[in-house]
């Protein structure tokens, strides 16, 4: 008797072959969660998985049908409906939905386009997927064309992306092999009227193509691999591709973030890349200057003029970034950029004073925007490691506020220049914003602080690009208030120039993050690995006697130099209050007067020490008490301030409420270990948030946040269901 019947043979082989199709489906779904703000991806794949079973079993249309529909707004009532399904809220709320985003497509508005009916068309396309692989792999049995087109997505992101593709062509090849393998032994089977008629004869097919599969997936894995033979093609693609033009309503692509020569076109998305550019040995951390740029374009940065390089024969450079008057700390470090950087311009801390590197290596210096070339021999603009000395700057906050107003002429030509279009009421608010405050310091440490305080939003995704007739900086305070640091240190810059204050704007690194010491590392310094995702702009405004003084405008990132107070030795001086105390005591009228009666004063001076000693353990008891109370209270703070919170989100229905209830949670989440990461958005946080909390509620918090945050939309009768969520986080929060 056959182990297995034609029937179930037939049922096997497609099975097999169709669960192939599933994991290379699976593999152009992953970088979906890299490259874009895909959330709840592991949704999305089950989603797939469930299609992917209905259609291997064949079930006929009218089945088939409801059960994937039925599973499509069962993911979608998970990620953003909060109603009870098909309650008659529940289908309300989607019809609204649906409502508004067919509006929003007849008026071609793309980018207001829902959350919840992009992932309703992407489910759609899965659903359609579905179908597709099964035609593909199991009746036409195409696989390799499927299998091709997989490999060039991989490559294709992989060459142009962040996403790294090693790993997921390695799984791509052997999913590939396994179903090309049994694609043809199925085909043979057919050919040559094969039969099982047992285990034996199962084992003689399916153990080579076992080995085959094995052996050339190790071969592949072991075999010496040849460096890359062509160079990179983005940085060319990159610089020999023509300016992309402005829209009528600023569409702007996404790039990949990093250093770049062009800034005359600020804004857009942009994906992160954490690929090593250098790593730097210094003592401590500090941001990495590589240039300056003075012109204020109204869409981006420019320089007034040609950078002029000029030869230091002994390395040694001054920038005059800051005068004498300014307390320094004598430091030294060393630089190594990695091999495919192709970096044209050093970077260097503030303060630096001599630049040491390979021999025959010449460096070139531009005093007016500060940047720093390099000409060798053989590779032109090509370095790969140097050592800096440098005089860290301290400033004294002092010093700061005594600076007058008296700008040299030359620093008021150069670095107050503004567009003759720029909007008046981006100098009305800057001059708001500083109208109660004196001094220059204070003027300045006002716009900085602003963006803290004022609905202003740190991300990288879905960032406006000024249309035609619109300003960069006007655009931003007014109407996204979200951005990067672009848009925070050219809005600093530009506020402050309307104030006549001269600024410009600053392009390099941040300190990147502390790595384990190599084997070459100096003893005493430490090790940091600088990315293409520290890339990073600030602001340097003028002080006169001071010179150049960096500030940090954007949120989530702290000023990279030391800033200190004056302290004024006399007013805390010891001798000086021994004198005052005894003044005191020598006044005639602080004299006692001696009675005659010495045992009256005995029994009167007996009293009084009771009555002291009484008062003291009185003032102890009560003392312990207050602090033990604090103590109590500064522990479960956290605990009261929900309470207090929670009745006020009960109580008052408003959007500041809920801001300040969303704003809470944040605090309370960091508290407990679950902070924000540094440039993460809200919906990759909530997304991590429910991670651990293995629930939705999270993102359903967060959709409803934007909503109110972004649009203004309101919904009085989703508070109860907001309400219930926020509490519901808070008590995962406190257990």
């Amino acid at each position: 008797m056959a182990l297995f019947s034609s029937s179930k043979r037939q049922l096997v082989f497609r099975m097999s072959i169709y669960l192939c199709g599933f994991f290379l489906l699976w593999e152009w779904l992953r970088p979906l969660e890299t490259l874009t703000d895909t959330g709840s991806l592991s949704a999305f794949v089950l989603y797939t998985g469930f299609c992917f079973i209905i259609s291997v079993l064949n079930m006929k249309w009218w089945l088939s049908v409801p059960l994937k529909l039925g599973g499509l707004l069962f993911v979608l009532d998970g990620l953003f409906i909060s109603e009870t399904m098909f309650s008659k809220g529940w289908f309300y709320l989607l019809y609204l939905h649906l409502q508004y985003n067919f509006e929003m497509i007849s008026s071609q508005n793309w980018t207001e386009i829902t959350p919840l009916f992009r992932s309703l068309l992407f489910l759609i396309l899965l659903w359609l997927m579905s179908y597709l692989m099964y035609y593909w792999f199991v009746i036409s049995k195409r696989i390799f064309l499927f299998v091709l087109l997989t490999f060039i997505y991989l490559t294709v992101l992989d060459t142009f992306t962040a996403y790294e593709a090693n790993t997921p062509i390695v799984r791509a090849f052997i999913v590939s092999l396994i179903a090309l393998g049994v694609s043809n032994f199925y085909k043979e089977l057919g050919r040559e009227a094969v039969t099982f008629t047992g285990l034996k004869r199962v084992s003689a097919w399916v153990l080579p193509l076992a080995a085959v599969i094995a052996f050339s997936s190790l071969v592949g894995f072991a075999a010496p691999k040849l460096d890359p033979q062509w160079p990179d093609p983005v940085p060319y693609l990159t610089s020999t591709s023509p300016d992309a033009g402005f829209g009528e309503e600023g569409t702007g692509g996404v790039q990949k973030v990093g250093y770049g020569e062009d800034d005359s076109r600020l804004g857009g998305s942009f994906f992160q890349d954490d690929s090593l550019v250098f790593q730097a040995q210094v003592e401590e951390k500090h941001y990495w200057r590589i240039e300056t740029k003075d012109i204020y374009t109204g869409k981006g940065w420019e320089r007034s003029t040609e950078p002029e390089y000029n030869l230091t024969s002994d390395g040694s450079i001054d920038f005059d970034t800051f005068e004498s008057t300014v307390e320094t700390e004598s430091l030294q470090g060393i630089v190594t950029f990695q091999s495919n950087a192709f970096f044209s311009k050093l970077v260097y801390p503030y303060g630096i004073k001599q630049v040491e590197g390979e021999e025959g290596v010449n460096y070139l210096v531009d005093d007016q925007f500060g940047s720093i070339a390099v000409e060798a021999p053989e590779e032109q603009g090509i370095v790969d490691q140097y050592q800096i000395s440098y005089d860290k700057p301290s400033y004294s906050i002092d010093l700061l506020s005594e600076a007058g107003d008296e700008d040299p002429q030359a620093i008021k030509d150069d670095y107050l220049q503004l567009p003759e279009d720029l909007p008046d009421r981006v100098g009305n608010l800057a001059g708001q914003i500083v109208s109660e405050e004196e001094t220059r310091y204070d003027q300045v440490k006002a716009v900085e602080q602003y963006f803290n305080r004022n609905g202003f939003v740190y991300q990288t995704e879905d960032v406006a690009v000024p249309g035609r007739n619109q300003d960069y900086v006007d655009q931003f305070l007014f109407e996204t208030k979200a951005g990067y640091c672009d848009n925070y240190s050219t809005s600093m810059t530009v506020m402050l120039r309307t104030l006549g204050i001269p600024a410009r704007w600053v392009k390099g690194f941040t300190g990147g993050e502390l790595a384990s010491a190599s084997d070459d590392s100096i003893e005493g310094l430490n090790n940091y690995k600088v990315t293409n995702s520290n890339a990073h702009s600030w602001v340097e405004v003028y002080f006169p006697e001071v010179g150049w003084v960096p500030f940090e405008p954007t949120q989530g990132f702290s000023n990279p130099v030391d800033f200190y107070r004056d302290v004024n030795q006399e007013e805390d001086s010891p001798d000086t209050d021994e004198a005052a105390e005894q003044e005191e005591q020598e006044r005639p009228g602080n004299q006692q007067e001696v009675g005659a009666d010495e045992d009256e004063s005995a029994a009167e001076g007996d009293a009084n020490v009771q009555f002291t000693d009484g008062w003291n353990w009185t003032v102890a008891v009560v003392a312990a008490v207050l602090v033990g109370a604090a103590v109590i209270i500064y522990l479960t703070r956290y605990h009261w301030m929900s309470a207090w919170v929670r009745r006020k989100f009960h109580h008052q229905q408003t959007p500041q409420v809920y801001q300040e209830a969303y704003l809470f949670l944040l605090k309370l989440l960091t508290h407990k270990g679950m902070g924000r990461q540094e440039g993460q958005t809200l919906r990759e946080y909530a997304f991590q948030v429910d991670k651990r909390f293995e629930s939705q509620d999270m993102v359903r918090l967060t959709h409803q946040y934007e909503r109110m945050l972004y649009r203004n939309e309101t919904d009085s009768a989703q508070w109860g269901n907001i309400t219930e969520l926020w509490e519901n986080l808070i008590k995962r929060a406190l257990s």
